[in-house]
Formats: structure tokens, sequence, C-alpha cells
């Protein structure tokens, strides 16, 4: 017999052999009809995989994360079971689940696929799904598999890269295809799909490598929910941050300039300046010191950090001087600089810790294809600050930045969060610099900070910066999606590599441990998601535009200067609209900018000393002296 180890941490004992779907039954015939996949011993199976030894077993139905992953993933076989049936030459490579969905990436030769082909082959998945053919997973020797793949020099290519007793085939009725498994227990389960679009991506996403077709789908188990999911894709395009921001006045880019830099418009700079006020008061609360940093650093800066040998060859290249061998780079990243600052002076384990702030604009190179908007960019500032501090500080100061990050996202109406706790690969640990014990400590400190906190957390092996792990913060928006925003991170080793020291209470020198912090994680991104949460709607505070003042002919344009310079004095920020337009239409035009207040002002309103005040959504709220509206703007906008 062996004991299967439920997730409620109870445990039940059957013979060996024994496979996820028949647990599934153990307990309740529904849940058994439900179960879709299985997470055994951490590695996401199928439903008929047998088990032989002592397990903990997680049953996973299509409301689990990890179960629409195994039927998007098996919806990713169906996709390319037909496009082969359409174009029998085409290469497959790979097909894997995404947050949404799933995709495959084809090489379709001198052919290809367009917008008018997506339904015929919709058809055919659909046709292919409800036959019910079971996937059935099955090891391969490396010699066999490349004979089968012979003529697929992209299948061939991760063959090679793979050992025997690694390989194994998934088969579905007439199909079979390279595969690590996790898939559900039949395709008659698939009954809704939908593919979205295709468009260009080099394999294995090298642009030296071959251009491939990257074919977008959706899968449902009920034509019910794809029909909500393409009403809510439908609003998101509504949302689209670079929509909002062409007609708000947000944002633009020039090619001039240069793919991936944004440039900000005076609407833009605005918000953007009141989000870092927001964050510079927080912060100052919080005994913040800021500071300032260049935006290029002496190459050895980065050699010594870790940066150019971890990220040198993908980043913008060395600027070189007019002096032999003297070589800079654009800031990739603000904590080298301030582990320079730290340096400036000796400091005593009675100055700690130092916090140190800073707006800092950092440059990443990304290949054309990744950009996108403000969430994919090449130049972006981070609402960067590194903590300095001793090591029986590091809790009480990691517990207070959770704090500051909770305040920023509630306050910014992003209710809907996980943290994840982003620790090491456990079976690659070639990517991070430092000693073990570093890392167990600084990844221990972590996991017991979000338990203190009560933080609902996932764990994600791999997801760790090349110095130290995090506690990153998953933030859903209006339409469900999934971003990460604020970052949290402890550094044991680049206080080693930067030789940092304090001097303790036993007058020796010892090492600061570093925590990395990023609330927003970069203001282009946050603005990009905050944009689409409210659909250009800010709260009240942060709105670039608070009021605009409509005088109803120009004979009350000196009056409405008075009220603008009032109302700008008391930090409401706005505009007048002095257009030679009907007043119905300004409040309109008003009204699809978004702006929150429209004051009317004509002869009454100046003989009086007063405003018509209409509010966006309310409608009309009747004549306020200017001393009333300020009180009552503050209270509305307060946070």
């Amino acid at each position: 017999m062996i004991k299967i180890t439920l997730p409620d941490s109870s445990v039940k004992e059957f013979e060996a052999g024994v496979t996820p779907l028949d647990v599934a039954k153990s307990i309740s015939e529904g849940l058994a009809r439900n179960t879709i996949s299985a997470v055994v011993n951490d590695k996401q199976v199928e439903t008929t995989t047998p088990i032989t030894t002592d397990s903990t077993v997680q049953l996973l139905t299509w409301n689990d994360d990890l179960g629409k992953k195994a039927f998007w993933h098996s919806s990713a076989h169906l996709l390319a079971q037909a496009i082969l049936e359409f174009y029998p030459n085409a290469k497959l490579t790979i097909g894997p689940a995404i947050e949404s969905g799933f995709y495959y990436d084809v090489d379709f030769g001198d052919e290809s696929l367009s917008e008018k082909d997506f339904e015929k082959i919709e058809k055919k998945v659909l046709e292919n799904a409800k036959k019910g053919s079971t996937f059935s997973l099955y090891p391969v020797s490396k010699e066999e598999a490349l004979k089968v793949y012979a003529d697929n020099p992209y299948k061939v290519e991760l063959i090679s890269n793979l050992n025997d007793g690694e390989i194994t085939f998934v088969t579905h009725d007439d199909f079979t295809d390279l595969c690590r498994g996790g898939h559900i227990p039949n395709t008659s389960i698939v009954k809704a799909v939908k593919i979205l679009n295709a468009a260009g991506a080099y394999w294995r996403g090298n642009e030296k490598n071959p251009q491939l077709t990257r074919v977008y789908g959706i899968s449902f188990p009920k034509q019910k929910e794809l029909t909500e999911y393409l009403e809510r894709l439908e609003e998101a395009k509504r949302r689209d941050h670079r929509k909002l921001g062409k007609e708000l006045g947000i944002f633009a880019f020039s090619e001039k300039v240069g793919a991936g830099l944004p440039l900000w418009l005076p609407k833009g700079t605005a918000l953007r300046r009141k989000l870092e006020n927001f964050l510079s008061a927080a912060q100052k609360k919080g005994g913040y010191e800021f500071v300032m940093s260049p935006h290029i650093g002496a190459k050895e800066l980065y050699v010594t950090s870790g940066h150019w040998d971890k990220y040198g060859a993908d980043s913008f290249q060395p600027i070189k001087t007019p002096n032999e061998g003297e070589e800079f780079m654009l800031k990739p990243m603000n904590c080298p600089h301030h582990c320079e600052i730290y340096k400036t002076s000796q400091w005593s384990y009675r100055d700690l810790p130092k916090r140190y702030a800073e707006f800092g604009t950092v440059y990443r190179y990304e290949q054309s294809g990744e950009l996108h908007g403000l969430t994919r960019v090449r130049g972006f500032t981070q609402d960067d600050a590194h903590l300095f501090c001793t090591p029986d500080q590091l809790l009480g100061e990691f517990e207070k930045v959770i704090d500051l990050v909770l305040y920023v996202f509630r306050s910014l109406g992003f209710e809907d969060f996980v943290t994840q706790v982003s620790l090491r690969d456990p079976e690659n640990r070639e990517k991070y610099i430092g000693s073990d014990e570093n890392w167990e400590k600084a990844e221990n400190a972590i996991i017991t900070a979000a338990k203190n906190k009560g933080l609902k957390t996932v764990v994600e092996y791999g997801e760790a910066a090349f110095y130290g792990p995090k506690l990153d913060f998953m933030v859903k928006d209006a339409l469900g999606r999934r971003w990460q925003l604020g970052t949290i991170q402890v550094d044991y080793n680049l206080p080693e590599r930067f030789d940092l020291y304090y001097i303790g209470n036993d007058n020796e020198k010892h090492r600061p441990v570093m925590i990395h912090r990023a609330p927003f994680g970069s203001m282009e991104r946050f603005i990009a998601i905050l944009l689409e949460n409210t659909a250009g709607d800010f709260p009240l505070w942060l709105s670039p535009d608070q009021f605009i003042i409509l005088p109803i002919s120009e004979k009350y344009a000196d009056y409405a200067k008075k009220v603008s310079e009032f109302l700008e004095n008391h930090d409401i920020s706005g505009q007048i609209d002095n257009r030679n337009e009907k007043t119905g239409k300004k409040i309109r035009d008003a009204e699809l900018n978004k702006i929150p207040f429209m004051l009317v002002v004509g002869e009454n309103e100046e003989k009086d000393g007063t405003i018509s005040v209409r509010r966006r959504g309310e409608g009309d709220l009747g004549a306020m002296n200017l001393e009333d509206f300020v009180s009552y703007f503050k209270k509305e906008s307060a946070i």
C-alpha cells in the first residue's frame, strides 16, 4: 500500500499503481467527472498516470489555473493537428499554454495563414475534439525521436538538447507530437475554440533565427464561457492603454526618437508627477532619503554588480569615449549606483537602516517584436529604492515595505492581487550568484515576512533575480488579467560584490543586507495598467485635469482666469476652454476627455462670485462659491 497526501493534509492509502482519477473517484463521482489533470509530487501529470510510491496529490479541475494550463496545452495539440490537415507541409515547433489560452509556432514554408483561414481551422478542431480521443503519453528513445522528425529542424534541435529517458511523445487520434506531458483525459472536453490572431515570431525568440507564424487561440469547456471571454476582449480593446493614451493626450511615440522610447505629453507628465508626489510623501514618512544618479555608468560598475555578465550581450552596447579603453553603459539598473552612494560614507550600526529612493530611468534593449505600448519599452523609470540594514533589521524592514506596497495598491484601486514568492530554480543554480547559505537566509526572510503579514502567496521556482529572491505582487485588473507590478527583493550578494560594510557594536566590520523595492514597478507599465483598469477615469486626486472652466462667452474670460488661479492656488489643477463653441459641445467634449468637474461661468456666476458645477457621471450639482467648492473637492479627493 502507498500513502496519498491531499492538499487538506488528509492521507489515504491505495494499492501501488493507483491513478489520480482513482483518487478522485474515492472522494466522489462528481469530483472524478470534473478532474482534468493532477499534480503529483510537484509535477503536473495526466489523470491516468500510475502512482507507485508515497506521494502528495493535487486534483485539478477547470477552475484551477493548472487545470486550465492542461486544458489549453491539450488544445494546442488539437490546433496543430488541424493545421497539418490543411497545410501538410507545415513544420510544427512548440505549442505551450499561456496565461489566457495557448499558441503554436508554425513554419508554413511557402504558404501563409490569414484571418480568412481561421474559421475552417476552428471547425476542424471541434470536429476532431468530438471524437473523444484519449491523450496517450509514452517514452521514445532519442534515436527514434530523431528519425521521426528528420525533416523538421526545429523538433530535431529540441530533441538534440534532451537525453535518452527524457523524451516523450503524446498521441491523440491520428496525431503525434513531441511533448513533456500534462494533458486532459480526452479531447471531448473541449467544446469551444477561437483562433484569436496570427503574428510573426522568431524561433526561440532570437531575431537571427527563422521567423515563424505564431497562431494564438483559446478554448473552453462551454460555449457560454467563450462568448463571455470574447465580450471581455472587446472591452479590453476599448480600454487599450495605447488607444486611451492617444485620445487623452498622455503619451506618444516617434520613429525619429526611436522605438520603445515614450514621449510624455503635458497631461501624462502631470499624471506622472502626481504619482511621484504621492509616493514621495509616503516614502518621506517612512524615513527614506532621496538621491539621484546619472543615466550612464562606467562598464566596470556593471561588471562588479554582475549585470554585465548576465545581461551585457543582450543590452545596449557600451558607449566608447575618445579615451582608449574607456567605456560607459546606459544604466540598466539603479542598484549599483546606490551601492556606490552607500560607500561615500562610513556607517555605524546606529546609522542603519539607510533607505535611498530614486525615480531612476533605466535602459534595456528589447527586440522590436517584443515592444508593446508602455508595457514593454526600452527606456523606463523605476520608483526604485534600496535599503541597507543589519541582518536583525531585515524582517522588520521587509514588512514595512510590504505595508507601503499595500498602501499604494489600495489607494489606486488595486484590491485583487496575490503575492508570488519567486525563488531560485532548484535544477539550475548556474543562473545565480552568491552562496547557498545567503540564498536560504534571503528566501526564509521573504517567506516569513509574507506569512506575518497574512499575504496570500504562491511559490514560483526559477523566477528569482540573479542576485536574490523576490516577493512579486501580481495584480488582477478590471478585465481579470494578471500583471506583475510591485516587487521586493532581498539581496546578500551585491553588498559582498561592492564590499559594503558597517561598523557593528563590537567595533568590527559587518556586511549590510540590501532590500530592493519598487511599489509601482515602473512608471510606464504602472500607468499603462492604471489606464486600462480605470478606462481613463482616474481617481479624482490623480486626474491630470481635475476641472475645466467653461465660460459661456468670451466676455467672461477674465472671470474664468480668476477662478482658475484661485483653484490652482489650492492645488486643484485644470484648464479653461475658451473655444468659440456652444456650452453643450464643450460639456460633451469634457465628458469624452474624462475631466471630473465642468465649471460653467457666465453673468450670474461673475456677479455672485460663484461657479455652476457639473460632475462627470453625476450631472449638475448647482452653484457653489469658490471656497465651498474647494472644501467639497478636498473631501472628495482625499486618499
